[in-house]
């Protein structure tokens, strides 16, 4: 029988897990052993109930336009579980000089598409909806460079979009610096429209009628997806399809080790077992710690990835506390507005199913990239920075019905200049060392779907070695 070790119980770590326990159940002649060193799984995805109301400590939904993770709910028997986001009421405001301004009719990810909502909106200057204009003339070029999202955007809308738009948008997914993220890693598309189109504006433009006229009359999906659940439903599905003698939490490995043709793995209180195969699904730096025995220059390349921590904090409301609010998905906080707050997320908006009908849930964003120190802060210092941060912004003064405040350290991989040419060498590095996969947020994807699809594939990679070695001893 195979043995595979998998490092990292979560969700790309479980994934792998499931792909290898439907190859067993088929008949592979195989076993598993997931190593987790936290008490639980599930990583970051983590759900649980407060006076009625389903609070996300970690990520609260997924892209709907990924596949995986609807793969995945529809082989785990809980698509019907499945919930979209309320876009009927999707609208997001930007926080200038303490003030809501909604995002402009027509702003596609930052790139405008309507020319009379961006002429009116107070969200930009007349300097920068100028440049807005002058963008259309843009000439198609490939880009020389791996530039930063930051230096992308400013080229083509000017500053003020990257610190009103680009800057918030993208702290809000990577926890990130938009003068410090790859354009080529996290904002791939554009540097194809820009090679094609020249202007992004006109590029979206033409995306978006031919999205629609494949669209035809069907309705739109919904921006975001998730589970009635919570999150952690399909963690929790996801764990019971698995054989639970094959998982252990608590269990540290401290090391991992070339032993000929196989892999030697170090564990807590000493203890090593050998394996055929193996998959680290940790946070590439974790990765890069472990692997130092085996290949140094592997072990660089992973340790510079570097991580960002972020602080999620939730707060429970009687919805008439919140009756001042404005209809809409939440808001952005730029770092020029000098607060410690880079989003908010008006939960009873955006998933209604989330709260009864007299309750509201507010979910604030605090860390980043550029404020890791606000993780040595005390529970009741970060309620209060966000309390005072929301009478600011939002007049809200009210005093929450619960509050709870997560801490997520080292959670979120920086695609920084130079990321896709460290990957690409990782893969020529991990391809010479047989039996070995990596699988995580750290290389191609920072979203649930693409951690899915990073431990699906690790998993694959696991199942073609194992049955290439099992042909050729057979032979």
């Amino acid at each position: 029988m195979k043995r595979v070790a998998i490092v990292g119980g979560g969700i790309s770590g479980l994934s792998a897990a499931f792909h290898l326990e439907k190859a067993r159940a088929a008949g592979a002649d195989l076993s598993y052993t997931l190593f987790e060193s936290s008490k639980r799984l599930g990583g970051s995805i983590h759900s649980i109930r407060i006076d009625e109301c389903l609070v996300e400590a970690g990520p609260d939904s997924f892209l709907t336009e990924k596949p995986w993770a609807l793969t995945l709910c529809k082989e785990l028997g809980i698509d019907g579980q499945l919930i979209g986001s309320n876009d009927a009421q999707r609208k997001t405001y930007i926080v200038v000089k303490n003030r809501l301004i909604a995002m402009p009719d027509g702003l596609m990810f930052m790139v405008p598409t309507k020319l009379v909502p961006t002429a009116l909106t107070s969200l930009f200057s007349w300097g920068t909806k100028l440049h807005m204009v002058r963008e259309l003339l843009h000439p198609p070029r490939p880009m020389q460079n791996d530039e930063t999202v930051g230096e992308l955007v400013e080229r083509h809308f000017g500053a003020e979009v990257v610190d009103r738009l680009a800057d918030p948008l993208l702290s809000g997914v990577y926890g990130g610096d938009a003068n410090k993220l790859s354009a080529r890693a996290v904002l791939p598309r554009f540097v194809e429209m820009e090679e094609k189109y020249g202007s992004l504006s006109r590029a979206m433009l033409a995306a978006h009628k031919k999205m629609k006229a494949m669209a035809g009359k069907q309705p739109p999906r919904p921006l975001f997806s998730s589970l009635k659940e919570g999150m952690q439903q399909m963690v929790d599905t996801l764990t019971a399809r698995l054989d639970h003698a094959f998982l252990k939490t608590h269990a540290r490995v401290r090391g991992i080790y070339p032993d000929r043709d196989r892999w030697r793995v170090a564990v807590d209180m000493g203890s090593t077992e050998s394996f055929d195969a193996l998959i680290v699904a940790a946070p590439a730096n974790v990765a890069g710690a472990l692997l130092e025995a085996v290949d140094r220059d592997l072990a660089d390349d992973l340790l510079e990835i570097p991580y960002s921590s972020s602080v999620t904090v939730t707060l429970g409301y009687h919805v008439d506390q919140l009756r001042h609010l404005p209809q809409g998905f939440g808001f952005l906080v730029p770092r020029s507005e000098g607060r410690r707050m880079l989003a908010c997320t008006f939960v009873h908006n955006k998933f209604p199913h989330r709260a009864p009908m007299d309750r509201g849930i507010l979910r604030c964003f605090l860390g980043g990239a550029r404020d890791e120190a606000v993780l040595a802060l005390t529970d009741d210092e970060i309620v209060g920075t966000v309390r005072g941060e929301l009478r600011d912004i939002v007049k809200l003064d009210a005093r929450p019905m619960f509050e709870r405040v997560y801490r997520w350290r080292g959670a979120m991989a920086q695609y920084e200049s130079g990321h896709l040419a460290r990957v690409e060498r990782i893969s020529r590095r991990v391809k010479n060392l047989p039996g070995l996969e990596l699988a995580g947020n750290g290389y191609r994807g920072i979203g649930v779907p693409d951690c899915i699809r990073e431990g699906t594939d690790a998993a694959n990679g696991v199942m073609q070695m194992l049955t290439a070695t099992t042909g050729s001893a057979a032979r």
